[in-house]
């Protein structure tokens, strides 16, 4: 039930990533609608250049072209976050063999410099287990607005039964501090893993 959810949504956001990625690529420098994995997300500039927010979306492009191509369901049950080459797995599989097997194609891709592999062995059991990783991660975003504000939107987070991952790049680890500080409040949080890259300011 959960993964034929999963597959309605994923689908309809396929034609949806090619027409916005297209635009953005054209038009707006500050941020390009990706998607592939689980799930969508904005990869905005942030503390990175224009060039390397392109190049972050077209890694994403063609790993979701790949999982595509693989069956498996890897494009609906696994979540790829793209920064400067470095890619973060997250996800639930059904076993050790398919998580291979999404790594080697993620590899596969050009660009690709790091993978940085969280899938997990398992499955959601059920709607409600998939709805509260949902509104963990809805709830992920408005700390993180909050804490950051308008920056909020150069992170990403990923729910996997109620363990939250955090990719980004920030120039201020207090607000990075205070905004895990704020996700570990959220009902349901188990665990926080955190992949954002701190720079120094230039």
């Amino acid at each position: 039930m959960v993964v034929k959810i999963k597959k309605i949504i994923k689908f309809l956001f396929i034609p949806i990533l090619f027409i916005f990625a297209s635009i953005n690529y054209g038009c707006s420098p500050a941020s390009v609608l990706a998607t592939g994995g689980g799930s969508a997300m904005v990869v905005a500039e942030g503390e990175r250049s224009l060039g390397a927010v392109v190049d972050d979306a077209t890694i994403k492009v063609n790993i979701a072209a790949k999982f595509l191509n693989a069956g498996n369901n890897l494009f609906v049950n696994i979540n790829t976050s793209v920064l400067e080459g470095r890619i973060l797995l997250t996800g639930l599989v059904d076993n050790q063999e398919i998580r291979i097997d999404a790594v080697r194609l993620v590899w596969e891709v050009e660009g690709v410099k790091e993978i940085i592999n969280e899938i997990e062995i398992g499955n959601r059991t059920t709607l409600k287990d998939y709805a509260s990783d949902l509104w963990i991660n809805t709830q992920a975003r408005a700390v993180a607005a909050k804490t950051v504000g308008i920056k909020a939107i150069t992170f990403n987070f990923e729910t996997i039964q109620g363990k939250v991952y955090i990719a980004g790049i920030t120039a201020r680890p207090d607000l990075l501090d205070e905004m895990i500080i704020g996700l570990k409040s959220i009902k349901g949080v188990n665990e926080i893993v955190n992949y954002v890259i701190v720079r120094e300011k230039l």
